[in-house]
């Protein structure tokens, strides 16, 4: 129980950040002071409407920092306003309820050792009301309401908790994939490398030339070893032994055309100057390329074509995929294509998906000559 008790108070505010405040932060804030107001105007059971009105309006702006810093706005409403409900009980505002906003923002939020704090000054609150003279339906009714405001909390916490989770997942396996891609490539130029220098041993004696040009190899293959390994870096992988197949390229997309057995028919094109596209690019625009055509396959409704074009140049590589499936109902972004702009961006590239102007469903994706890996 004491661990329970630890791994509770030790635990850290709820992932990702909390949202920035908007605009209607601020709308809340007036909405709840104009409540305040007409209340304590129109509500004629109230022996003190203004000593009511006046630190109900005190308190109302803590909603804007209820995400960032719950603890303390309900802390700065209780001390506030429980003096005026404990010593004038009939002087209650029922916009007073707004504090579930900031409980629930706790719960959402707060790091495990303000969840503990601020249990117990909810529990010690609803003590003082009772001893105050409070009916016990009062009493379970506000410890119901707690409770459920609570709870609500929680539950959109281990939501969002779950879901950055599975994203941390997907860019894990992203920046493996990429750095397998990236390892192979480098296997590759240390192989050419050992080879020529064994042959430049073997031929130094009789042929200097033979064993100078090879040297001249070396010296090539070196430099784009190096180029690879700056890509490398800061790349994350898990420690296992990588499969050292060779790493597709764009003419390898080509593999993708033709003919589905559900009907549908996949175009491929590839056009414009893909010489010097360095092999982590080229991996990762196949990659790019393979799922969008997966995806389109697998969750387009009514799919009959796919057309795939990449394209070429000076600065990089272009790809688009269009298919003329129908529209889901839904159109936020899933794991896979989130998978995709992860392993984009690892490139220093961007990757979008969305409905086509004409119909249908496109992604499209630019990634530049140079990866880079932040």
């Amino acid at each position: 129980m004491t661990g329970l008790w630890l791994s509770v108070w030790n635990a850290p505010s709820a992932a990702p950040p909390p949202p920035r405040r908007v605009w209607r932060d601020w709308v809340l804030v007036a909405l709840l002071a104009v409540l305040a107001v007409v209340e304590g105007i129109l509500r004629t059971d109230l022996s003190q409407p203004m000593l009511a009105v006046i630190p109900l309006l005190a308190v109302v702006p803590t909603v804007l920092w209820r995400r960032t810093r719950p603890l303390l706005m309900l802390v700065i409403v209780f001390v506030v306003t429980v003096p005026t409900d404990v010593l004038l009980p009939d002087s209650t505002l029922y916009t007073s309820l707004f504090v579930t906003v900031i409980i629930y923002a706790l719960f959402r939020w707060g790091s495990g050792r303000d969840l503990v704090i601020a249990s117990a000054i909810l529990l010690a609150s609803l003590g003082l009301f009772f001893v105050r003279g409070s009916g016990l339906d009062d009493l379970v009714g506000g410890f119901a309401l707690l409770l459920t405001v609570s709870l609500l909390g929680i539950a959109f916490r281990y939501r969002a908790g779950s879901q950055q989770r599975r994203l941390d997942r997907i860019r894990m396996l992203e920046r493996e994939h990429l750095a397998r891609d990236l390892h192979d490539t480098v296997a590759h130029h240390v192989s050419a490398i050992a080879i020529r220098a064994q042959a430049g041993l073997a031929v130094a004696e009789r042929d200097p030339r033979a064993a100078q040009n090879a040297l001249g190899v070396i010296e090539v293959e070196a430099a784009k070893t190096l180029s690879e390994l700056r890509s490398m870096v800061r790349v994350l992988r898990q420690g296992e032994t990588a499969e050292l197949a060779p790493s597709p390229r764009l003419g390898d997309i080509e593999q993708l055309a033709g003919s589905r057995p559900d009907g549908a028919t996949v175009t491929v094109k590839v056009a414009g100057d893909d010489a010097g596209i360095p092999p982590p690019v080229a991996a990762a625009v196949f990659r790019l390329a393979q799922e969008s055509v997966t995806n389109a396959l697998r969750h387009a409704r009514h799919v009959t074509r796919v057309d795939v074009l990449v394209e070429a140049d000076e600065g990089g590589v272009r790809l688009s995929v269009v298919n003329d499936g129908d529209v889901a109902a839904s159109q936020a972004p899933g794991f896979g294509i989130i998978g995709m702009m992860e392993r984009a961006a690892l490139l220093g590239g961007t990757c979008q998906a969305g409905p086509a102007p004409g119909g249908g469903w496109t992604v499209t994706a630019v990634l530049p000559r140079v990866g880079w890996a932040p």
